[in-house]
């Protein structure tokens, strides 16, 4: 049975950081694209970030431009675990972060940033971000 935790959420100042870590099991951690959605009260849910598995491409990664320069994401293989740095936190960065994953195909240029993509997510965590 796959599961997907997330860890990390809580209530920061604006200009503020959090790091985000997303804990999985029953899967075949390093076959799969990771990626972290969220959504934010009355609104759809939206991409975030995402990183590639390891393949002969290298690790790729693809960011919303909302978060690019402020937010990175990582994996660790051995662990089994992805994370999202989030940096110079903003009020509009407020929402519930879920981690996704999925075996993606090669055809893929960049991690795709489609909710569709992706078939295994997690509960979720609350960041929000105060002014």
């Amino acid at each position: 049975q796959v599961q997907l935790v997330e860890s990390g959420g809580g209530l920061v100042q604006a200009g503020g950081s959090l790091r985000l870590s997303c804990a999985t099991s029953g899967l075949t951690f390093h076959s799969y694209t990771m990626a972290w959605f969220r959504q934010a009260p009355g609104k759809e849910r939206e991409f975030v970030a995402a990183i590639s598995r390891v393949s002969w491409r290298g690790i790729r990664t693809s960011y919303a431009d909302s978060v690019k320069g402020r937010f990175t994401i990582s994996r660790d293989n051995g662990k089994h675990t992805v994370d999202l740095q989030m940096n110079n936190l903003s009020t509009e960065d407020t929402a519930v972060y879920y981690c996704a994953g999925d075996v993606v195909p090669e055809s893929f240029q960049t991690p795709p940033d489609a909710v569709r993509e992706y078939g295994f997510w997690g509960q979720g965590t609350q960041v929000t971000v105060s002014s």
